[in-house]
């Protein structure tokens, strides 16, 4: 654990690196991003064969597919090769029915399992991270407790993860955990890792604060995005472009700490070819705004 001098040390430079970044921002960066667009498998509501839902993805204009762990990996990487699309990102679907914040330690077991399933299937499949949700606080699950228990599963995953290249992206999700981008950021720095990064989930962190802000603080620390929309009003069932999310200053701020990997969807709206096609152009808006 960080004590107090090294976290204000931490994060004070971090901040500095993001006022550095933000000065050597320029306006030819903001008008070509390196950015690719990809959709979470899970929010593909299309009741298809596994290559037939790549092939959709594939013609609506994606670049890639974010699969979920636990499938079937030949049927993956078949898919994956007869179209063309990329598999940049695995989810564990493991991470909320079995935390490894629980306080059963066999639940816990279970879900670290279920983190290094999911290392193995991006291995396999060339991803080169995992989305994972770090803890899970209730009421009987104390906010201290998931914090030291998480970080105690997570940390045995670190080998595997090394081992086999696949780096581990913690995502900020309504789980009542980690709700500021300074804890974030210190969460993931005590692990003195290259392996641990962050999954940041745009539209997930509108209740909490300002997306732009969580950016630039948690800077390099971020490995994949999550595009999503959200409304005060609505929640999540709002459109591409007509909820709360400040696009422009979202990808502003994605350009000052020099981001060009992957813009994964995990938006509602994919349940046919057209509706599918209808986000990728509503993403290429987003991406040039």
């Amino acid at each position: 654990m960080l004590n107090r001098r090294d976290f204000l040390r931490t994060t004070g430079t971090a901040l500095a690196a993001t006022s550095l970044g933000a000065t050597s921002f320029s306006a030819a960066a903001a008008g070509k991003r390196k950015l690719k667009k990809a959709i979470m498998i899970g929010t593909v509501g299309i009741k298809a064969p596994v290559l037939e839902l790549f092939q959709a993805i594939k013609t609506a204009g994606f670049d890639g597919v974010e699969a979920n762990s636990h499938m079937n990996q030949d049927e993956v990487l078949k898919a994956r090769d007869e179209t063309g699309l990329e598999i940049p990102s695995v989810c564990c679907n493991t991470h909320w029915g079995k935390p490894v914040s629980d306080p059963d330690a066999a639940v816990r077991a279970a879900g670290l399992e279920g983190l290094k399933q999911s290392l193995r299937d991006g291995k396999r499949y060339g991803a080169s991270s995992v989305l994972f949700v770090p803890a899970v606080v209730k009421k009987e699950v104390s906010y201290a407790d998931a914090y030291r228990r998480s970080q105690e599963e997570i940390r045995r995953a670190l080998p595997l993860a090394e081992e086999l290249g696949v780096k581990i992206a913690l995502e900020n999700v309504w789980n009542q955990f980690l709700l500021s981008p300074l804890e974030a950021a210190r969460y993931v720095d005590e692990f003195n890792s290259p392996w641990v990064g962050w999954h940041f989930d745009v539209g997930n962190i509108l209740k909490f604060g300002f997306p732009e802000q969580w950016i630039r603080i948690l800077n390099k620390r971020i490995i994949k995005i999550h595009l999503k929309e959200y409304s005060a009003k609505r929640g999540f069932d709002v459109e591409f472009l007509k909820g709360d999310d400040d696009w422009p200053s979202v990808m502003k701020a994605l350009d000052e700490i020099g981001y060009t990997g992957w813009a994964i969807a995990e938006q509602g709206g994919a349940d046919s070819l057209e509706g599918l096609k209808k986000l990728a152009g509503e993403i290429d808006r987003i991406l040039e705004s």
